[in-house]
């Protein structure tokens, strides 16, 4: 993968069941996306090549703003479905949070 440090890559990979919830937008207080995951460097950068079709590729949401990491997948995925439920506000309480300034985080991962 183009862009990736293969080093970054390959630790995320042999983390057995674990499970990451992220959001991607396509800019500060934009449409927002949420979804889960057990390799997130890979997922994003399917979301951000457009390698998938879908709600992501269709509104150009490239920009990864927020994510969480968790030692179980099924933790994650129950995490991901609490958080569909939230509304917009308390979502963009998380992102302001951590990434006031609404920063990409993919190239820090």
């Amino acid at each position: 993968m183009a862009g990736l440090v293969p080093a970054i890559h390959e630790r995320h990979t042999h983390r057995m069941g674990c499970g990451y919830v992220y959001f991607l937008t396509n800019r500060p207080n934009g449409i927002l996306y949420i979804g889960v995951t057990s390799d997130l460097v890979r997922r994003v950068h399917e979301h951000r090549t457009g390698a998938v079709a879908g709600f992501t590729k269709r509104y150009g949401l490239k920009r990864l703003v927020y994510f969480e990491i968790y030692d179980d997948i099924r933790t994650a995925i129950q995490r991901e479905h609490n958080i569909k439920h939230w509304s917009r506000t308390w979502k963009v309480r998380l992102i302001l949070a951590t990434n006031p300034p609404w920063d990409d985080l993919y190239d820090s991962l």
